[in-house]
């Protein structure tokens, strides 16, 4: 993910954000104030809305509180009995979960052969939902790695039958500085600052989703029954806490005056740079699966790895594993198609490290290729074994059709800094529907 700078990080550590207790009193905590005042603000100008919240804790809970306000709206306006929500198939993960947590019935959008959502498919669907259509929730660029070209047109279509569009912003690294969702036409989008913003991503540790919404749902921002937030009509509380994980808000308020108007623009461009570099070496090797109609892709691109399947027996978690002997940790597997990777580099890693995972999958192509050919049998091979521990290459025993030297020193980088995967090759499907339990007996505790 993209880079957490030392200087971003260094605030949390210190007490006078670090120990303020969520509730207390304004006098007490002007400087906080002054902090989530100016994030808001900042935000409002990178995404082109007026209204702000920093109270979602996830980008899940901002899609959560997104759609709250959606509906309050609606029922603001006696039209309470709006209750479909269009997913097109090309959105973010989360998103029908989300809907269905609001009691919204989901309709799934088709998506074309480019990966755009297909809009005569959404007209119809529209027109079908009628007086019913709560909202469209989309992912901007797409989760399949795509700018949707027809987004204006997209919202216009929801807007006519009076439905509001939610946009995903997890893709948000794809637009700082270059466009804003508020000038194309969704209505609120959530923000993950534990990604765009650089708050740490990932591990289950803390992260923020806020949303922004245009002028006419600022009243409903969410509330709190404690400190006053939000807007007039306002939803109830999504958080325990007034402005969610507060502590760590610093981090993107530091991020962004760090970087600048500038520096956010170029991160942007350099993140859009890096995704087409490696689509572009990767594409003679694993196809890349979607692009736009002048060959790019946005900050992201899916890699398509089911011809191996069919035609050398080799599963994506093969090649995930296998990845593992060259140093890396697998991008994103079989979502949001299966039997693909999905791969974001993001600003942060430079060209070299680019280099050496392309030079990974490139290899990696190499000995699938000696399984189409023959050379190596579709049941015992370096891949299959994959990932290799130290425990198993120097056992006493190895009765591999491969070399110990190739299983662990794939490439030449790798013999000058190796990582050693801990566990080797699990059976994942076995472990998914047999449940062992670690935990000790009761009478343990005796």
């Amino acid at each position: 993910m993209k880079l957490n700078a030392t200087a971003e990080m260094m605030p949390i550590t210190w007490p006078a954000f670090s120990r303020l207790h969520p509730f207390a009193p304004r006098a007490q905590a002007a400087g906080y104030a002054q902090i989530f005042q100016e994030l808001e603000a900042m935000l409002a100008e990178i995404t082109g809305f007026p209204g702000v919240s920093l109270q979602p804790n996830s980008g899940a809970q901002g899609e959560y509180a997104g759609l709250q306000v959606i509906k309050a709206y609606h029922e603001s306006r006696g039209e309470a009995h709006r209750n479909v929500c269009l997913i097109p198939q090309s959105a973010h993960g989360t998103n029908p979960a989300s809907a269905a947590m609001v009691n919204y019935r989901i309709v799934v959008v088709k998506t074309d052969e480019n990966g755009n959502v297909d809009v005569r498919d959404l007209e119809t669907k529209a027109a079908e939902a009628g007086k019913n259509l709560a909202a469209l929730m989309i992912t901007y660029p797409s989760t399949h790695g795509v700018f949707e070209e027809d987004v204006r047109r997209i919202c216009e279509v929801v807007h006519r039958h009076g439905g509001q569009v939610y946009m995903d912003g997890a893709n948000m690294n794809a637009q700082v500085g270059l466009c804003r969702p508020g000038d194309f036409g969704p209505d609120v989008c959530h923000l993950n600052l534990h990604k765009t913003f650089c708050i740490p991503h990932g591990g289950g540790g803390p992260g923020m989703g806020p949303i922004c919404v245009a002028k006419h749902l600022t009243s409903f921002l969410p509330g709190h029954p404690v400190v006053r937030t939000g807007g007039e009509k306002a939803i109830g509380a999504i958080s325990s806490a007034p402005w969610g994980s507060a502590s760590i808000l610093i981090i993107s308020w530091a991020y962004i005056k760090m970087m600048g108007a500038s520096g956010l623009t170029q991160a942007t461009k350099v993140a859009i740079l890096n995704a087409n570099y490696l689509a572009r070496r990767l594409d003679p090797h694993f196809p890349v699966l979607y692009k736009g109609k002048n060959g790019f892709v946005a900050h992201e691109c899916i890699v398509d790895l089911r011809k191996v399947k069919r035609d050398a027996g080799i599963e994506v978690d093969d090649v995930a594993k296998r990845l593992m002997d060259y140093g890396f940790h697998a991008p994103t597997t079989s979502f949001p198609v299966i039997g693909t990777l999905m791969i974001e580099p993001t600003e942060s890693e430079p060209k070299a490290e680019l280099d050496r995972f392309c030079g990974a999958m490139i290899g990696i192509r190499e000995e699938i290729r000696e399984i189409e050919t023959g050379k190596a049998p579709r049941d015992r091979n370096v891949l299959k074994g994959a990932p290799h521990t130290a425990e198993i290459l120097t056992a006493d025993a190895w009765d591999r059709p491969y070399s110990r030297e190739r299983a662990a020193w794939p490439a030449k980088w790798v013999r000058e800094r190796k990582f050693w995967p801990a566990v080797g090759r699990l059976n994942n499907v076995y472990g998914d529907k047999n449940l062992v339990c670690s935990c000790p007996p009761l009478e343990s505790y005796e």
